[in-house]
C-alpha cells in the first residue's frame, strides 16, 4: 500500500523542520563546532523529497474547498520554493567556506515553518 503523496509531504518536511531546528541551534549557539555535513545533507534531502512529494500531491485532486483551504497547498508550496532557494544560498556560503549570515538562516527558517503550518491546515482540513 502506497502513502498518500500530501501524507508522505507533510511527514518529510515535518522530519525536516525538527531536524532544521537542531541544526541551526548548533550553528547558531554558543558553540565553536559546527553541525556535521551529513546532517545538513540529510535535512536537504529529506527537505528535496517532501518537496517533490507536495508536488505530486497538488499534481492531484482539489482538495480543501469545503473548508475554506483550497488555495493552501499551492500557498505552501511557493513558501517551500523560497526555502530551497535560500537553501542554495547556505550551500554556497558552505562550500566557499564563509561564515553564514544568522539572517539567513532566519530567513529560510521563517519561510519553511510558515511553510509547514500553512501545509499542516491543508493536509487536516483538507
Amino acid at each position: 500500500m502506497t502513502p498518500d503523496p500530501l501524507s508522505l509531504a507533510f511527514f518529510l518536511l515535518l522530519v525536516t523542520a525538527l531536524l532544521g531546528t537542531g541544526l541551526s541551534a548548533m550553528h547558531l549557539g554558543a558553540s565553536t563546532r559546527t553541525p556535521s555535513w551529513f546532517y545538513g545533507a540529510l535535512h536537504g534531502v529529506l527537505g528535496v523529497g517532501g518537496f517533490a512529494a507536495l508536488l505530486v500531491a497538488l499534481d492531484g485532486p482539489p482538495r480543501g474547498a469545503a473548508t475554506g483551504v483550497a488555495g493552501f497547498g499551492r500557498f505552501a508550496a511557493a513558501l517551500f520554493a523560497a526555502t530551497l532557494l535560500l537553501a542554495l544560498i547556505i550551500v554556497a556560503a558552505h562550500v566557499r567556506r564563509r561564515r553564514l549570515p544568522a539572517l539567513v538562516i532566519g530567513m529560510h527558517a521563517t519561510a519553511a515553518v510558515a511553510g509547514l503550518a500553512i501545509l499542516a491546515a491543508y493536509t487536516l482540513m483538507g
